[in-house]
């Protein structure tokens, strides 16, 4: 993470300035080494924590008068429990390597104006007592961090740490995923996966991005934009490396002769066409060891109405028997040509939640009570189905 967020806001500038020892981490403002005085009525210092409210690289209004604290319950100065804030207690991990012991909650009046008035003050209310025990115990330290958290965002994630899912969201952050294949499906799919904190996200597709995919795909390209007809996955990077910085494009069509590209991945969305290189493609994953999804769909248009059936396949290392089952590696080539399937943009981006959602679940973020690798969701009777249980 840069000096920006820090620099740019008034607040966590003027909190720098005057010697506290803040830095963000994940979507977290951190305040460090300020003292307390524990039940022992001893001086400790713990770790404030709050979560942030960003405009981009800028600080909003504190969205909650919350903090965390990783220490212990603080304490006056003759060692009775600061009951008036207590709010929880209990190990609580937020992600990022960091946990708190407690929470607190002290409301102004008129709630918190900014984040040098809200941290201040819990500063105050945990270090006076610790200054009268200690002359020298305050929060100004004059000391920043050696080195400020890199990130695979360009801007904090905030999302996760106001809710207090920063711990899951963590869980992701080791992946570095592959989609081979970002039509309207995979499109779809990247626009859900560049908004967690996976290391790199592949994308393999050697197709131009035309007038009919603008039709199938998150976002809404210019008509210059499309008369450049530029390859599917540079028009994508384009839009998702403002928030993603792990985007790697390979311009390509996956075949026999370039599956070393799939080298080095942690998971793969396959989000292609039947064929013989769908099947090159899931023999390497087996052979590499590596899970994935398959997506598809098959809709018909009869009695002047379509239907038909969406499905998510998954194969991983402890179950891959029945993804034949499901998948068939016949089709594809010239004669079943992409751009004559029938797909619509809502059935695409259900297809893609239906693989993310199981992509979490393999990998904890969702609870998983059936643990199924197969997944189908029927148009005309709302249907959604699970199969091979695991």
């Amino acid at each position: 993470m840069s000096q920006k967020p820090i620099s740019l806001s008034p607040d966590l500038k003027r909190l720098r300035d005057e010697g506290y020892f803040i830095q963000i981490v994940g979507g977290f403002l951190v305040m460090r080494e300020v003292p307390y005085v524990n039940a022992a009525k001893q001086v400790h210092r713990g770790t404030l924590i709050s979560s942030l409210t960003m405009a981009g690289d800028v600080t909003r209004t504190p969205d909650t008068h919350v903090v965390y604290l990783d220490g212990d319950f603080p304490c006056t100065a003759d060692g009775q429990p600061i009951h008036q804030i207590a709010h929880q207690s209990g190990t609580i991990s937020l992600g990022n390597g960091m946990t708190a012991k407690h929470s607190f909650s002290s409301k102004p009046a008129t709630g918190y104006t900014d984040y040098y008035h809200k941290m201040t003050t819990y500063a105050a209310l945990l270090s006076g007592p610790a200054a009268q025990i200690q002359s020298d115990a305050s929060p100004r330290v004059f000391r920043v961090p050696e080195d400020e958290e890199h990130s695979v965002f360009n801007y904090t994630e905030t999302a996760s740490a106001r809710v207090g899912i920063g711990a899951l969201t963590e869980r992701l952050a080791a992946e570095k995923v592959a989609l081979v294949g970002v039509g309207g499906t995979g499109s779809y799919v990247l626009d859900l996966v560049a908004k967690t904190p996976v290391r790199e996200i592949r994308l393999i597709d050697g197709d131009d991005f035309l007038q009919h995919n603008a039709f199938r795909a998150p976002g809404a390209p210019t008509l210059e934009q499309l008369r450049e007809a530029p390859k599917k996955v540079d028009y994508l990077k384009d839009i998702y490396a403002r928030m993603h910085r792990g985007i790697v494009t390979h311009p390509v069509a996956i075949s026999a002769t370039n599956l070393a590209l799939l080298d080095g991945i942690t998971f793969a969305f396959l989000c292609m066409d039947a064929g013989e290189a769908k099947r090159l493609v899931v023999e390497k994953l087996e052979a590499l060891g590596v899970p994935f999804i398959d997506v598809g769909m098959g809709l018909e248009f009869v009695d002047g109405s379509l239907g038909g059936i969406v499905r998510a396949t998954a194969s991983t290392p402890a179950k891959r028997d029945s993804f034949r089952a499901h998948v068939s590696f016949v089709g594809g080539g010239d004669a079943n040509v992409y751009s004559s399937n029938i797909q619509v943009a809502d059935l695409n981006a259900l297809n893609a939640v239906m693989a993310v959602i199981k992509w979490k679940k393999i990998r904890g973020f969702y609870r998983d009570m059936e643990r199924e690798h197969h997944s189908s969701y029927t148009t005309d009777g709302n249907l959604l189905l699970n199969g091979d249980l695991g």
